[in-house]
């Protein structure tokens, strides 16, 4: 993976953390165990802190950055979903951010709260624990159930699953010029949807 160091600071990425070789970390980027940052992610720590903690996962084409001096913490089994803009703000514990969704400067996503896919969540916004925000501007439309969060749970362990999946098998090959008749498919869990619905 392309992995900058800028004034003296390098990214450090536990052993057991998975990032994809075209994911780009520069400067003060802490990756912690279990953590999975997908293909074209981009980490810029050049002006504050990026902390991944145990088992966040950080999806393709992400952005995480910051004003100058301030940082981005996605605590412990944070998601944040494809395309998402994180800048400056707090992801807490169990909490997701929906795909290409904006989190600004010294927002705060609640603990077990999701912002939908396409929100923006302004600066200094603060969401509750299990909010369930969507719009722009964001607003909290309801308050998640046990049900809710625990749909969320099982995407999340789909992204741990995928980490160890990909330290022990991902590998850069050639494609294939034809399909195969015999071949096989990815056998994955079975995943309840966020609607609810399947």
């Amino acid at each position: 993976m392309p992995c900058y160091a800028i004034d003296g600071i390098a990214p450090v990425v536990d052993p057991t953390a998975f990032v994809h070789p075209a994911a780009v970390l520069i400067g003060d980027v802490i990756v912690g165990p279990g953590c999975y940052v997908g293909p074209c992610a981009c980490l810029r720590g050049d002006m504050g802190r990026i902390e991944l903690r145990r088992g966040a996962n950080v999806q393709d084409c992400c952005v995480v950055h910051s004003f100058p001096n301030g940082d981005v913490v996605i605590e412990e089994d944070g998601h944040v979903g494809h395309g998402a803009i994180l800048h400056g703000c707090t992801v807490k514990r169990d909490a997701m951010v929906g795909m290409n969704a904006v989190v600004m400067d010294e927002a705060v996503v609640g603990e077990q709260a999701i912002v939908g896919a396409c929100a923006f969540v302004p600066a200094k916004t603060v969401l509750a624990p299990r909010a369930l925000a969507v719009g722009a501007p964001a607003k909290v439309v309801r308050t998640l159930d046990d049900e809710g969060v625990a749909r969320k749970r099982e995407g999340t362990a789909v992204y741990h699953d995928l980490a160890q999946r990909s330290l022990a098998t991902l590998h850069e090959v050639r494609p294939d010029t034809a399909v195969a008749a015999d071949r096989p498919r990815l056998r994955l869990p079975t995943l309840r949807s966020l609607t609810g619905r399947h």
